[in-house]
């Protein structure tokens, strides 16, 4: 697989939507994550968001080195995003087997578009206050 996905030509990294393989299986489907399958990055830290209640937003960050990779297991997300070039996007993810890339210098929210979605992240690196950029001001100046 391309090793980053959504470089432009430039170099820059967008997001993208990214193909969660699956196997279908009359007794459930099962999809695997991780660095030789699907994604950009060695994954360090998993979280995820449940019982969010319709529109509810969170986010509203980016991260100066952190690759991140979100999917929705139930329920729907919409992802808003907005790149270091200024470029903004917007996508739902849905699908249990597609999921959202978004690298280094994305400012980045979540708006719940059903009640008690769910939603996984998948992170490059453990917690790290410094690496957080929580002022749009100061992310938009970055550029």
């Amino acid at each position: 697989m391309d090793r980053f996905p959504g470089a432009t030509s430039s170099g820059h990294i967008e997001p993208c939507l990214i193909d969660i393989p699956k196997h279908i299986d009359a007794r459930g489907n099962l999809s695997v994550i991780d660095s030789t399958t699907c994604l950009p990055f060695p994954i360090k830290r998993v979280f995820y968001v449940y019982d969010i209640p319709t529109a509810a937003q969170r986010g509203g960050h980016a991260h100066y080195k952190l690759h991140q990779f979100l999917w929705c297991v139930s329920g729907a997300v919409e992802v808003s995003t907005i790149s270091a070039n200024g470029e903004a996007n917007a996508f739902t993810l849905s699908l249990p087997w597609q999921g959202l890339y978004i690298p280094p210098l994305v400012w980045a929210h979540e708006t719940a578009l059903t009640a008690g979605c769910t939603y996984f992240v998948a992170a490059s690196d453990y917690y790290d206050e410094t690496d957080y950029i929580r002022d749009l001001t100061t992310f938009t100046q970055l550029s």
